[in-house]
């Protein structure tokens, strides 16, 4: 049995619900955080595996695309962390239900 497109696509989208699911049932914003890291990096599973299995002479482009999304998920975790911190030297918690700093 060979390993083919159809493998990679069902293990991406498992990651993707799964995720999904740690991104929405977290309290806490670094289980979020991390919940949308996974979600970040199924989408880069699926982009190299339809670049790994196309048939044209362009195949770097996949992985040219999961470059740019690694490069802004460590951004976006970067600053999202120094959210995080500074909304715990604030208010002293980091649980997304008791954060109310834009309600007036």
């Amino acid at each position: 049995m060979t390993v083919g497109l159809e493998h990679f696509l069902v293990v991406g989208a498992l990651l993707f619900c799964l995720g999904l699911a740690v991104a929405l049932s977290k309290r806490n914003a670094i289980g979020v955080l991390m919940g949308i890291e996974l979600m970040l990096n199924a989408v880069n599973l699926t982009l190299l595996s339809f670049s790994r299995f196309q048939d044209t002479p362009h195949k770097v482009a996949g992985q040219t695309f999961v470059v740019f999304v690694i490069t802004v998920a460590a951004a976006e975790a970067a600053v999202a962390l120094a959210l995080a911190v500074s909304v715990y030297r604030n208010r002293q918690t980091v649980d997304v239900d008791q954060l109310n700093l834009l309600k007036s």
